[in-house]
Parts: C-alpha cells; sequence; structure tokens
C-alpha cells in the first residue's frame, strides 16, 4: 500500500455551518478531481455522548459521500472497530497503536497527523483488504 496524500479537511470554526460543509464538500471534490479515486471509505458509526457533536460529524461525512456519489464514486463504511482490527489485530486499539500501524503498514517517515488522518488511513488499509463479498456488504 502506498499513502498518495491524507490529512484533514478543517473549515475555520467561525462561519457558519452550512459555509464548512460547502468547504467539506468542495475539498473532497478537489481531492476527486486530483485523485481519481474508485472508492470513498466512511466510518459508519459515531457514538458520542455529545448530540451536537454526533450530528455535526455526521453532516460532514454526508458532505464527503454527497461529493462521492455525484462522480460516481461508490462508498463503502466500517466500524472503527473493524478498521483498528485490519491495521492493529485489535478492535479496540488506541490512537497511537493505530497511528503507529498505519505509519509501519504505509511506510510513512512520521506518524500520521492528526489523529483523524491515521483514522482515515486506516478505513483505507481495512477497505483495501477486504474481500469482495465484504467490500459489496458494506457498500453504503
Amino acid at each position: 500500500f502506498k499513502a498518495e496524500d491524507y490529512g484533514c479537511i478543517r473549515p475555520p470554526s467561525n462561519l457558519k455551518q452550512s459555509e464548512r460543509y460547502l468547504i467539506i464538500y468542495e475539498g473532497i471534490e478537489l481531492l476527486i478531481e486530483k485523485y481519481r479515486p474508485t472508492a470513498l471509505v466512511v466510518e459508519t458509526q459515531f457514538l458520542y455522548k455529545n448530540v451536537q457533536t454526533a450530528l455535526k460529524l455526521g453532516m460532514a461525512r454526508a458532505a464527503a459521500m454527497l461529493a462521492a456519489r455525484k462522480q460516481g464514486i461508490a462508498v463503502f463504511g466500517y466500524a472503527p472497530t473493524v478498521a483498528k482490527r485490519a491495521v492493529v489485530g485489535n478492535g479496540r486499539a488506541s490512537k497511537s497503536q493505530v497511528q503507529g500501524m498505519v505509519k509501519l503498514l504505509l511506510g510513512l517517515p512520521t506518524l500520521p497527523e492528526p489523529e483523524d488522518a491515521a483514522d482515515a488511513l486506516a478505513l483505507a488499509i481495512c477497505h483495501a483488504q477486504a474481500s469482495p463479498l465484504n467490500r459489496e456488504k458494506n457498500e453504503i
């Protein structure tokens, strides 16, 4: 596996919510244009005690999914525990364990930062390792 690019799209918090989601949507569109992926992979579960945080993350996830589907790209979802198991071998692995294994598996010179980027790379590795049958059942 090789990481072509990674990072996070983080719109300024002083913008209106609708403007922040537009930035996420357009950012994903630009990445799709640049790299021409065949799939977009997202986390399927958002377990947060704060309902507002869960809603905001769900809307950001939806913006990314819509950008992909608009370009005809299939969207797949995996639970965080499944992605952790794919890269670390333990579905309850810590964020630092995920970062360390992603660094090793992808031959990165440093730990992928921020942690969200490491999680996204773990999801990509998980999807790449999935059997065609498993991929099909995880298409959203």
